[in-house]
């Protein structure tokens, strides 16, 4: 089936300063859409694992509703690649939350009627939240300057920690509101969610106009760096072209495997400490000073990127998760100072192999076969994850956690090795 050609904006803009102004302008709005998609997102994975536990009747099942939305996540970037070649990021970035909406709906539904297969469907369209704003990120860099790419797509990603940190407080509001509407008291945050969602529907639909992949696409062909050719949003198509360059090569490898070390490490944090006899409020700050690693640093490393280069700062993702998988390893159950920072400098670890990758990948590959290698990317991302976190739980329980640690030491490694190794053309933030 061929693509259809990309649609051109009605407003031509002027290369330069009306382009800097636009990008400005898709900043904001991106997030805007961010901090509304977050906070709908976080707010119903606060309390998802206990509806799963109460809608099953087992606790063994709770965790099957985190696992189908991070499946949800993977598989969604699929269509919205499609989409996004097709028509650009407006209508790709809303598809996620449309399909989130849907599923927030059908878990308030699920906790109604009690129905577990519902959740289970649910929870996988609710990962499209997921989808859209990881994808968000790339929509950021679409017009960007080459020396300020890694830092407006940093900002983009900074603003998670907004939604990250609204999203669990409204689960204490939610509770009258589900009383009043008749509802399960857990499933009041998944209306919070709906509300949040919806918001970052109408956001992204009205303000992000002209579409960023659009006119990055035009003024690529006008000023003659690309040919006009269709653009192509097959994941499969993407992923060969990424492979095809060692810098696009090696932008996917240290998505996935900093992804997959710390999902691997995180999940089965709160497990190592209860089984210390830690308070759930001192496991609940642990996971707050990660989240607080993941994002809030994130513009410095954006900047690092933009002077130093992606590879640079992989290597030095791939150092921080090694250290991280260290301190996680000698840190005895329960709490300790150890594994506070530890998980701290995994977040840290993180959000350096997110910039540099995403980075490394967007550079590396033409505007035209960009919405298939990124779809490809996030597709691998959440793959790793779900992986890394279901081979989490089998190790801790066969071995220990120590030895789940020094298993995502080896992965971490392996970016710092692959960093090294892996021969890119200059980048311009030091060419």
């Amino acid at each position: 089936m061929t693509t259809p050609p990309t649609p051109r904006p009605t407003t031509p803009l002027a290369p330069a300063a009306d382009r800097a102004s636009l990008q400005r302008h898709v900043v904001r709005s991106l997030v805007a859409s961010q901090v509304l998609g977050g906070v709908g997102l976080s707010a119903g994975v606060a309390v998802g694992a206990l509806l799963a536990e109460e809608v099953s009747g087992s606790a063994k099942y709770a965790g099957l509703g985190g696992t189908f939305q991070v499946l949800g996540a993977a598989l969604v970037a699929v269509p919205m690649a499609r989409v996004m070649a097709a028509r650009g990021r407006r209508p790709g970035l809303a598809l996620g939350y449309v399909l989130a909406a849907v599923g927030a709906v059908g878990l308030v539904t699920a906790g109604v009627v009690r129905s577990f297969p519902l959740l289970l469907v649910s929870s996988l369209l609710f990962g499209g939240a997921t989808a859209s704003n990881s994808q968000s990120r790339y929509a950021a860099a679409d017009l960007a300057l080459p020396q300020r790419r890694a830092r407006d797509l940093s900002i983009v990603v900074w603003a998670t920690t907004i939604g990250s940190v609204l999203g669990p407080n409204l689960v204490g509001p939610s509770a009258p509101v589900a009383d009043a509407l008749g509802l399960p008291r857990l499933t009041g945050p998944f209306v919070f969610s709906l509300v949040g969602l919806l918001l970052a529907i109408a956001v992204v639909l009205v303000r992000l106009r002209p579409d960023p992949l659009v006119e990055a696409r035009r003024l690529a062909v006008d000023e003659g760096d690309e040919p006009g050719e269709p653009t192509h949003g097959s994941v499969t198509r993407g992923l060969r072209v990424a492979f095809s360059r060692p810098a696009a090569r090696l932008g996917i490898a240290t998505l996935a495997l900093g992804h997959a070390v710390m999902v691997s490490v995180m999940v089965m944090t709160p497990l190592h400490m209860a089984h210390g006899h830690a308070e759930l409020t001192v496991i609940g700050f642990v996971i707050s000073i990660h989240i607080l690693g993941m994002f809030a640093f994130s513009p410095l490393t954006g900047m690092a990127v933009d002077r130093f280069g992606g590879r640079p700062v992989a290597m030095l993702g791939a150092g921080i998760l090694g250290a991280a998988t260290l301190l996680a390893s000698a840190s005895p159950m329960g709490e300790s100072g150890t594994l506070v920072a530890g998980l701290f400098l995994l977040g840290l670890g993180w959000s350096c192999t997110l910039v540099a990758g995403s980075t490394l990948l967007t550079a590396a590959v033409p505007a035209a076969e960009r919405p298939g290698a990124q779809g490809a990317s996030d597709l691998l991302m959440g793959l790793a994850a779900g992986g890394g976190g279901a081979a989490a739980g089998v190790i801790v329980d066969r071995v220990s956690f120590h030895a789940l640690a020094l298993t995502a030491l080896a992965f971490a490694l392996a970016i710092g090795v692959l960093a090294l190794t892996t021969r890119t053309p200059a980048e311009p933030a030091t060419a």
